[in-house]
């Protein structure tokens, strides 16, 4: 990539409204469907896989996952033999970033990163990402994390308590993406960054609990469409250059494929027994399958065993797409992270984590929001069991009991994956659940790939 010769750099804001496609856009989103009118907008073709911290990655350094390392929002860990969901440092992610390549140019650039993942312990000047405190007694508390340190205080002493139980779980909605718009604002007021990166999550919870019909999800699309008014006007009162983009469209599914299941029927998965329950032993395993969405990362003890997963998943309703670590080379993903082999599910299916064949001996995390915990994606995280008499009034006691300061379980998830309507991750042609990329700036083609929004943010910073 060429160097500019410029030595100064256009405001710019890169909202990313996670979810958000072309099929979204209309009457439930007024100031939305005006705008994009108004705008060059343009469909970003999928990328494999299609996660969060996947696209983030490669819209930050142009690198694709093979080159920046990010192969999913988790991974097994060969050394520590463990698997790691939603970890947080940015050195992770390999390669320049976009606001470093900049501040090799111009010294006084600088970025905020608003809710952005891989937040942590990264160069950016500004962040802000959720950081739950825990304590000793097993309470998680809200909070998040930033830089610099005080920041957090300031934010949290005017916006109130970062609402993280409305950011993920059974109770995610509108109040998590508008704090971050209204932290943002705040922090564009104090430090006037030249880049501001702002994760906007809303449309994610909705889509995948109800799926992408509009007439769903009328309410969710309404409050959204009045955040973005919200951010968009404010920086246009600033002369900034506005990017409005999205990672990813979510499909209507109707089958959870149950892959470790499937592997451990044939012998390859194996379990370790506790009290009552059973917990995954990735390390003891001759073959797991690391679930996230509509990927699956299977990592096999050698290659006798991969052969024979090879043809197990080639039987395997739903799934559209079987790599091993050659056939990933064409789709950027073969890294030393990914599985050795990743399966793509059809854009109607996906895959749970689920490896115990009896609901009785599911372990005591499956039913709690704990994603650090949980050996793969559980969408079913912002449920509340449907079969459960009372559940809310459940749960509405155990948070009592938090307050009088007893400990207590939210066991409130259910084990039911045919509960989830929406997913993403998996390769479709259905151009209607692209991503989008919305700017000022005009560009010939109506179709680019997910490395070249890097060049997109840095041409509008620049010209």
């Amino acid at each position: 990539m060429k160097q500019t010769k410029l030595n100064h750099f256009k405001k710019t804001v890169v909202i990313d409204v996670v979810g958000l496609s072309a099929s979204l856009v209309g009457e439930f989103t007024p100031f939305l469907k005006k705008y994009l009118e108004s705008r060059q907008t343009r469909l970003i073709e999928p990328m494999l896989p299609a996660l969060t911290t996947s696209s983030q990655s490669t819209y930050l350094t142009g690198q694709w996952p093979n080159k920046h390392g990010i192969v999913g929002n988790g991974w097994y860990d060969h050394e520590d033999s463990e698997i790691k969901f939603w970890k947080q440092s940015n050195p992770l992610v390999n390669g320049e970033k976009i606001w470093e390549r900049a501040k090799k140019i111009d010294p006084s650039f600088t970025c905020s990163k608003m809710f952005w993942w891989y937040n942590m312990y990264s160069s950016a000047d500004y962040s802000v990402t959720p950081r739950p405190q825990y304590h000793a007694d097993g309470v998680k508390a809200p909070d998040c994390y930033s830089q610099p340190p005080e920041l957090r205080n300031e934010l949290q002493s005017v916006l109130g308590q970062f609402p993280l139980f409305h950011f993920w779980g059974p109770n995610a909605n509108i109040k998590s993406t508008q704090w971050i718009a209204d932290a943002t604002i705040l922090v564009d007021k104090k430090y006037n960054p030249t880049l501001t990166l702002v994760y906007l999550p809303h449309l994610d919870y909705c889509l995948q609990k109800f799926g992408p019909k509009q007439n769903t999800i009328k309410k969710e699309l309404r409050e959204i469409d009045t955040v973005l008014k919200q951010l968009i006007q404010y920086y246009e009162s600033k002369d900034t250059q506005i990017i409005l983009l999205s990672e990813y469209g979510i499909t209507e599914v109707h089958r959870p494929i149950h892959i470790n299941r499937i592997l451990r029927e044939n012998g390859l998965v194996s379990v370790r027994k506790e009290r009552w329950y059973e917990l995954l032993d990735p390390g003891a395993s001759k073959a797991f399958a690391v679930s996230d969405h509509q990927i699956a990362h299977i990592y096999c003890k050698d290659e006798t065993v991969k052969n024979q997963v090879l043809e197990l998943l080639k039987k395997v309703p739903g799934i559209s797409l079987i790599l091993d670590k050659k056939a990933q080379k064409k789709y950027h993903i073969d890294h030393k992270r990914s599985g050795d082999i990743v399966a793509v599910s059809d854009w109607d299916s996906w895959f749970t984590y689920y490896y115990w064949l009896d609901d009785k001996k599911a372990p005591d995390y499956a039913r709690l929001v704990d994603i650090h915990r949980k050996p793969g994606y559980d969408p079913c995280e912002m449920f509340m069991d449907p079969k459960k008499p009372g559940i809310r009034l459940r749960a509405g006691l155990k948070i009592l009991r938090k307050k009088m300061g007893f400990r207590y379980l939210m066991d409130v998830i259910p084990l039911d994956a045919s509960l989830v309507k929406g997913s993403h991750g998996a390769l479709h042609k259905k151009k209607e659940f692209y991503p989008i990329f919305s700017s000022d700036k005009p560009y010939p083609k109506k179709e680019i790939s997910a490395d070249k929004v890097y060049d997109l943010i840095w041409s509008q910073m620049t010209s």
